[in-house]
């Protein structure tokens, strides 16, 4: 990934960024694989986060996610080419700053899947940002779908569980809250793609600068 300039860029003209956070087990990924299935003009650009944990069975570099060694992704942070990084579970996840500026300048809504840490940086950079927060049915539901998942060790598994109970807790910092509920997943990208449906024919001509 080339280093670009730090300088404010504008997008086109109703062009918007659209944060969609949810505690982890909440099922953000099927929800983003939901929302590239439907058909849309023009299509939303789902930004590739970059990240030191490695990859899961399944997970495609470059697709899942642009895995990096730590040295590598701290570099890009010291030279500024992320608009946003947090660490979290222990590992380093970031948000490249020109692939959302590119789709952006194109007059693409771009389509970040980060953390709540992630997202209230953003926010405060680009003020125009929608912000989507995922939440269960339940709490119990969701801590069952973690155990579910068995991805995690006992440790990681009682850490993101505590985790989650925060990051709930900051629901209230987003401007929708969508509730996914279980086996419902094309419902709630559907309930996301009219959140974002609404706030263009609110402000139709909004140019976010990032």
């Amino acid at each position: 990934m080339s280093a670009e300039s730090t300088d404010a860029v504008e997008g086109a003209p109703g062009a918007m960024l659209v944060i969609i956070s949810g505690p982890s087990g909440v099922g953000k990924d099927t929800i983003i694989d939901a929302l590239k299935a439907r058909s849309r003009r023009p299509p939303f650009h789902f930004v590739v986060t970059c990240t030191t944990r490695p990859p899961r069975d399944g997970e495609v570099n470059g697709v899942s996610y642009h895995f990096l060694g730590r040295n590598d992704f701290l570099a890009m942070r010291h030279a500024d080419q992320f608009l946003e990084a947090n660490e979290v579970h222990g590992n380093w996840y970031g948000t490249p700053r020109a692939e959302v500026r590119r789709a952006l300048q194109v007059g693409e809504d771009v389509i970040l899947k980060i953390d709540v840490q992630g997202a209230q940086v953003v926010k405060e950079q680009v003020p125009e940002a929608l912000l989507i927060f995922v939440v269960p049915p339940s709490l119990e539901a969701l801590f069952q779908r973690l155990r579910n998942r068995a991805t995690e060790s006992v440790d990681q598994l009682e850490l993101r569980q505590r985790n989650a109970a925060l990051e709930l807790a900051r629901q209230h910092d987003y401007n929708h809250v969508v509730v996914n509920e279980t086996g419902q997943v094309d419902r709630t990208a559907e309930l996301i793609d009219h959140v974002i449906a609404e706030e263009h024919a609110k402000r139709a001509g909004r140019r976010v600068r990032v």
